[in-house]
């Protein structure tokens, strides 16, 4: 009777501590569920993996649109509707501008925009080459992005002088045809030491530290001078500090500065990356930072804020540099910036943005609202790869936790969105899908080769009730309103308008996620 009194008395604590193991075991699972975010296994980097057709062929699609509108003596022409254009340009001041890129629908070439695309297409060929290259689309990538280079390259003929602009843009816009009937005057607009513009000057040098990273294995020689010229424009940039919007008031109607602090910051970190000289390093993490970097306050990255792109630019170094900044307390003041920046685009997080679409798209403006969407994607990918590579294996927002992969969710679902996955079930970038704008606001899309037009008589094609002609291929329009409706017209320059500054970030987005990547440790 005793002996199995006890062995009763026994088998009851047994229940007791399996029921208790089972409670605390609920308890963490639960607390792990709150705090973690995602129960994928984060992907192993390395080389580029399997090819993920989808973003593959949207790649192709996206680069397409540089050849779109390529300006000058075209070679090896890949658009059939396109052909030479702006000969002339810089003609009158001893320059050769015939190269670059129109800006959007029109034809105008506006400096500050057209140097940060070629930044941003600079940094997606560094990050994400090898990714490129499985699908054919490094060479192409660099062929546009050397374009571009060689025009800043004649568009700087002198230290302190810098040509950022090509045409007036107020009669270039009473104007609609090709490009290659042009007969118009195209003025030049520069910037010098009496009428500064730092920003623009600042964003021309990042442009070109950017692409002497690029190009530095395959034509020494033109990465030296490219970094040349990126060193002497930052120096004019940073010693006669002036907005070009308050030097050249018109620009305020198109392009208009905010301030110049972000891309002084920004050219001086790509700086640091393409000479290694840590006189740039002081430079962003001492008074300039205090001064210009908002530590703490997250922002959206786009053609006029390089903030965002500055603070993810720099973790690179806390990710892959340890020693040699782990005493620089500014430089931990960008990651932490970036994280909240990364914890603000997380749709989970509890800092997240509330400037999103019923949907999920990030929203922020109507005026060309993919902007920012796609900025964002691009840069939570990179951080994603930032990541992934260190062996980081978590960023925590606000006592919550998420992964590698869940920043990669992200710039799918937003990459998704613009592809189709929306509402519209409407591809907003041209030429992919089976859906996709056909009255894209571009004036060489919009006119038959074969027309002969005028300045004034070409509105005619502006105004015809028939769909494009031409496939602006590659182009990225504008994108939805906030309640996510789209107006297909040509009249729309809102929302059916495509930029190469957007197709340059796309560019970035969408080869991130062609494979499954990881970041390169060094752009050297």
């Amino acid at each position: 009777m005793g002996e199995k009194s006890k062995s009763k008395g026994c088998f009851g604590w047994f229940l007791v501590l399996v029921l208790l193991a089972l409670v605390v075991g609920a308890i963490v699972y639960t607390i792990k569920k709150k705090t973690s975010h995602s129960d994928k296994p984060a992907p192993v980097p390395g080389p580029p993996g399997a090819v993920e057709k989808k973003y593959a062929e949207a790649l192709k699609v996206a680069m397409q649109f540089f050849d779109v509108q390529k300006s000058g003596k075209l070679v090896n022409n890949k658009i059939s509707w396109r052909g030479d254009s702006a000969l002339k340009d810089g003609r009158d001041m001893g320059l050769d501008l015939t190269k670059g890129m129109y800006d959007a629908g029109d034809h105008m070439k506006f400096g500050f925009p057209m140097a940060f695309t070629a930044t941003v297409l600079s940094w997606a060929i560094l990050e994400y080459g090898d990714q490129m290259d499985v699908v054919d689309q490094l060479q192409p990538a660099q062929d546009s992005l050397k374009w571009i280079t060689d025009y800043l390259i004649s568009a700087h003929p002198k230290e302190n002088v810098l040509i950022v602009q090509v045409g007036n843009p107020d009669k270039d816009h009473k104007c609609w045809e090709r490009p290659e009937s042009m007969a118009e005057e195209r003025p030049l607009t520069q910037v010098n030491t009496s009428f500064p513009g730092t920003e623009v000057a600042a964003e021309t040098a990042a442009a070109m530290a950017s692409a002497s990273l690029v190009f530095k294995k395959s034509d020494s020689t033109y990465s030296s001078s490219l970094l040349k010229h990126a060193q002497q424009l930052f120096n004019f940039a940073d010693n006669h500090r002036g907005s070009y919007s308050v030097s050249i008031p018109q620009v305020q109607n198109f392009y208009n500065s905010t301030g110049y602090g972000d891309e002084l910051l920004w050219a001086a970190s790509w700086l640091y990356h393409a000479t290694g000289d840590h006189s740039y390093l002081q430079y962003v993490s001492g008074k300039n930072g205090k001064d210009f970097a908002n530590w703490g306050s997250p922002s959206w990255f786009s053609w006029d804020n390089k903030l965002a792109g500055t603070q993810v630019l720099l973790s690179r170094l806390s990710f892959f540099s340890g020693k040699d900044i782990s005493g620089n307390s500014g430089l931990q003041m960008y990651r932490k910036t970036a994280e909240a920046v990364m914890c603000g685009l997380l749709p989970k997080s509890p800092t997240a943005t509330t400037s999103r679409t019923e949907s999920g798209l990030i929203w922020v403006s109507q005026w060309n609202s993919l902007q920012h969407p796609v900025a964002s994607a691009f840069l939570a990918a990179v951080y994603s790869d930032y990541m992934l590579t260190s062996r980081t294996a978590e960023l925590t927002c606000d006592g919550h936790s998420f992964k590698p992969s869940d920043l990669r969710d992200f710039a799918k679902d937003q990459a998704d969105y613009i592809l189709g996955n929306n509402p519209l079930k409407m591809s907003f970038l041209v030429g992919y899908g089976k859906k996709y704008p056909q009255y894209v606001h571009h004036r060489g899309a919009s006119i038959p080769a074969d027309a002969t037009t005028g300045c004034r008589d070409g509105f005619k094609w502006l105004d015809s009730k028939k769909p494009n002609p031409n496939v602006a291929v590659g182009g990225l329009v504008g994108g939805p309103f906030l309640n996510e409706t789209y107006i297909d017209s040509r009249n729309n320059s809102m929302q059916a308008e495509p930029s190469t500054y957007n197709g340059a970030v796309l560019v970035g987005l969408l080869s991130s996620l062609v494979t499954t990547s990881s970041a390169v440790q060094s752009f050297t």
